[in-house]
């Protein structure tokens, strides 16, 4: 992965002097060897891979895999099959309580066909046990009783302490772990996503490649030349001119989702009401999903010609697995413009268009590029936009790996609960 930061105002240098780098290097390490904190060793964790293709292996005949869990139980998996996945298994996500959205889900599906596989680190996420709930009364209405219907059941949780481990435990259903020092939105390297990726005919191992690959690179101690510093160092310095929005725009379709992932992981992370000395700062960087070329159709006039408080995260994939001529028979000069070119040369035109018109604007921008989509390169970007929201707490002087405000609307949902 290539990174080009671009700033049309005049950088405060002492964010960038080698010492200063120095610093937020050896913070960094401070993070990543906090024992609370495991997903930067993610990379190198066989073990967790070897367990979901042992599952694998002994479960392969289904037909349609349905993924219940909630936030980043979900958000990455999705992200990882939308991107990567290529097999001819159904992937249903029910990752919101929408019945209207559920009923369509469920409705076509065979249940002796599928697989479901519940995913809540804690076990006792109350969107998760709905589902639970609904799916095996529908199942029992289907004529499946509990020993059919806890055979195709699969659980992801906590292996220590959760209300999920003790079902699984009580009723025989095989778990996968979630390690304790892994939170929801960092855990997409474990069995999280790495199980469906499997059933996506996803190689897992060279997803686990790349994220070793982009970890060696994050502790470059060349920090003038480490792409992870001076990219925390360039956005921290946009802030003092109040860019405090991020969007991220993939000019790829199938990275569509991948905005969704990325919007969890930097706005749970770093939007946050007190710093690290408890004192209240109201702090954050608020995500933006968008995807070109399409977005330039519609969010881009905003973020070309708005106020200039953004900063866009432009992904480029340099070669894309298939390609269309525009040759065409048709003489009419919109056709003509376009027939000694192919469809990947348009879409780079219209990226590289927008960069050149972002800088004619005065618009900061990050261009981000890889040489394909494909499994390594994932698991690259994965550890790498990771990483770069650990150090950003640092940057900012918040917690990342908290979530007091989601916290705190799950007690007032149970409180509800109780007096309706």
């Amino acid at each position: 992965m290539n990174i080009e930061l671009n700033s049309p105002f005049e950088k405060d240098n002492a964010l960038f002097t080698e010492n200063f780098l120095k610093e937020k290097l050896a913070a960094f390490k401070d993070i990543i060897a906090d024992p609370s904190i495991g997903f930067f060793q993610l990379s190198e964790n066989t073990e967790l891979a070897k367990s979901c293709e042992d599952f694998y292996n002994k479960n392969k005949d289904i037909k349609t895999f349905v993924h219940v869990g909630i936030g980043g139980s979900s958000l990455g998996p999705e992200m990882l099959v939308s991107a990567l996945g290529k097999s001819d298994v159904r992937f249903e996500f029910i990752n919101n309580i929408d019945p209207e959205r559920i009923a369509d889900q469920l409705v076509d599906i065979n249940p002796t066909e599928s697989l479901f596989y519940f995913v809540s680190k804690s076990g006792g996420t109350a969107e998760m046990t709905a589902a639970m709930a609904l799916i095996i009364n529908w199942l029992e209405e289907k004529g499946l009783t509990q020993d059919q219907w806890k055979k195709k059941f699969v659980f992801a949780t906590d292996p220590k302490k959760s209300i999920l481990l003790d079902l699984a435990n009580d009723l025989d259903i095989p778990t996968l772990k979630i390690p304790s020092d892994i939170g929801g939105r960092f855990s997409v390297l474990t069995p999280v996503g790495l199980l469906p990726a499997l059933y996506a005919n996803i190689d897992i191992y060279q997803l686990l490649s790349g994220a070793k690959k982009a970890a060696d690179k994050c502790l470059n101690e060349d920090v003038k030349n480490n792409e992870l510093l001076n990219t925390c160092s360039y956005l921290f310095d946009l802030k003092n001119f109040d860019i405090t929005q991020t969007v991220f725009m993939p000019y790829s379709s199938k990275l569509r989702d991948f905005c969704f992932w990325f919007v969890q992981l930097w706005a749970e992370s770093l939007g946050k009401k007190l710093n690290t000395k408890g004192e209240k700062v109201f702090t954050g960087l608020t995500p933006i999903p968008g995807y070109g070329a399409t977005d330039q159709h519609s969010q881009m006039q905003l973020f070309m010609e708005g106020p200039i408080d953004k900063c866009l995260l432009l992904l480029e994939v340099e070669k894309f697995s298939c390609d269309y001529s525009l040759k065409s028979n048709i003489d009419y000069p919109s056709f003509n413009k376009l027939s000694t070119h192919s469809l990947s040369d348009l879409m780079k035109a219209e990226l590289y268009g927008t960069i050149k018109a972002l800088k004619e604007n005065g618009r900061p921008h990050i261009h981000f590029k890889v040489s394909e989509n494909n499994a390594e390169t994932m698991g690259e970007l994965i550890i790498f936009f990771e990483s770069l929201t650990a150090l950003m707490g640092n940057y900012l002087d918040v917690n990342p790996f908290d979530q007091p405000g989601v916290e705190l609307g799950k007690v007032y949902a149970y409180e509800r609960l109780a007096n309706s």
